[in-house]
């Protein structure tokens, strides 16, 4: 097994301190952190703490960057297409590939071969679960499509059977009424000289 990091091994108490001391500092001053942690009373070099740094730094990122996506994603995207479900997909997919990357590089001092090759299982079965819903995704997509191109064709014949009129549903009963509205001039289908 692989030793953890002396950073990991340090009180819960302190390993916050040094998350907020990180971003306080905008990850830099690996120095100075150094020097505090050792006033703790904790021998930790720079280099674990640039290490340790760069892997929180790289968290934060990938959550500030999530929180940015799902808000301009519910700000700016229509979803009459349910293109939120397609983006989110698209995200877990783009994040599961970065994990993928993550442990195919991993040294063989950061994870054994036998947790590898448990992430690389994990990673496959995630991948092969978003497969099947990115797919049964676009089949749904393909049959709404289907579905509105069938009611268009319909409402397209209704109009030309009743001479550039499209009958009305009366709100009160749900039925065809009697009445039929006629179609803006625009739309009314004209003949074509030849």
């Amino acid at each position: 097994m692989v030793p953890r990091s002396h950073i990991e091994v340090l009180p819960l108490s302190v390993r916050e301190w040094l998350d907020r001391a990180l971003t306080e500092r905008n990850f830099s001053g690996y120095r100075e952190l150094e020097t505090l942690l050792r006033d703790k009373e904790c021998r930790i070099g720079r280099a674990q703490i640039s290490r340790y740094g760069q892997k929180v730094q790289r968290r934060f990122a990938a959550i500030r960057e999530a929180t940015e996506m799902a808000r301009v994603i519910t700000e700016e995207a229509e979803d009459d297409q349910d293109k939120r479900s397609e983006a989110i997909i698209a995200t877990i997919q783009a994040d599961i590939l970065t994990a993928l990357i993550d442990v195919r590089e991993a040294s063989d001092e950061e994870m054994e071969h036998a947790e590898r090759a448990s992430l690389l299982v994990k990673v496959g079965k995630s991948i092969a679960t978003l497969s099947r819903s990115s797919v049964s995704f676009k089949r749904y997509q393909a049959e709404v499509r289907k579905k509105i191109a069938a009611q268009l064709d319909a409402l397209e014949q209704e109009v030309k059977n009743n001479d550039g009129h499209v009958s009305r549903f009366t709100e009160s009963s749900n039925e065809r009424g009697p009445t039929a509205l006629p179609l803006p001039t625009a739309l009314v289908p004209r003949p074509v000289a030849l």
